[in-house]
């Protein structure tokens, strides 16, 4: 059974850096890219960013480009999502999710983990 438990939530100030960790568990996720997402309160779930497990090779969504770095350690099947520059928009709660490489949708989700940002 797969199972994604994010962790590193939290407050933090504008201006200032979280970083959160996706475990990952029940497979290999060598054939899998994970993603992170956030749904922010009334708003619609939106993609940050992705990375594909194998080649490393990542995706990021306009609004955290250069802010925000995604990278995997391959020994723990951890997922990071470093974010710096915080900005109060940026609060959400963040989910890590995985789908096969050759899927469009994602099929396995975390919990989810909020992230506060101060102004």
């Amino acid at each position: 059974q797969v199972q994604l438990v994010e962790s590193g939530g939290g407050l933090a100030q504008a201006g200032g850096s979280l970083r959160l960790s996706c475990a990952a568990s029940g497979r290999t996720f060598s054939r899998y890219v994970m993603g992170w997402f956030r749904q922010a309160p009334g708003k619609e779930r939106e993609f940050v960013g992705s990375i594909s497990w194998s080649a490393g090779i990542t995706v990021y969504a306009d609004s955290v480009k250069g802010r925000f770095t995604i990278s995997r350690d391959n020994a723990k099947n951890t997922v990071f999502l470093q974010m710096n520059s915080l900005k109060p928009e940026d609060t959400a709660v963040y989910y890590c999710a995985a789908r096969v490489i050759s899927a469009y949708e994602y099929s396995y989700w975390g919990q989810g983990t909020q992230v506060t940002v101060s102004s």
